[in-house]
């Protein structure tokens, strides 16, 4: 392992423990072509995105989706941007063009639910909600917190 892969590797580990500034000190230290890595742009957006910086997270993304069009993850991660933004129905928009590769993806489903909740169209986020429950279960004890459900989450306790 060189010692790009071994920072990469280190700032991963950062992410995942919610350590955005370790993680970008680690990143500061890769050769300067190494910004344009894929894995390197998507550790930059999750910080961000960490941070709540989502403007910053945002601009990243969209390279993210012209690197990687095929890929879901730097849509799920741009339509989130935009949503936090305030620009909800842009990001149903962006997840409505994104690729194929993003409906095999339970949060697809259920960030959809939630962004169809906060626009008020109650019916139709539930089913997406539950289609993304029926996907992996684990989202429904995140939608339990997630501030988006609040009205809605009399109706997702029901079986």
């Amino acid at each position: 392992m060189n010692e790009s892969e071994r920072r990469i590797l280190a700032a991963q580990g950062y992410v995942e423990l919610g350590l955005h500034e370790e993680a970008r000190a680690e990143l500061a230290h890769l050769p300067l072509h190494a910004a344009d890595r894929v894995d390197v742009i998507e550790l930059t957006v999750l910080c961000h995105m960490g941070d709540q910086r989502w403007a910053e997270a945002l601009v990243l993304t969209q390279k993210l989706c012209e690197l990687e069009p095929e890929e879901p993850g730097g849509f799920i991660h741009a339509a989130y941007c935009l949503h936090e933004l305030g620009h909800t129905t842009e990001a149903l928009d962006l997840l409505a063009r994104g690729p194929v590769t993003l409906r095999t993806k339970p949060v697809y489903y259920y960030n959809l639910g939630c962004y169809l909740a906060c626009l008020g169209q109650d019916e139709k986020a539930l089913n997406l909600l539950k289609q993304s429950f029926e996907m992996d279960g684990s989202l429904r004890s995140h939608a339990r917190k997630d501030p988006d459900l609040d009205r809605l989450r009399p109706l997702l306790e029901k079986p």
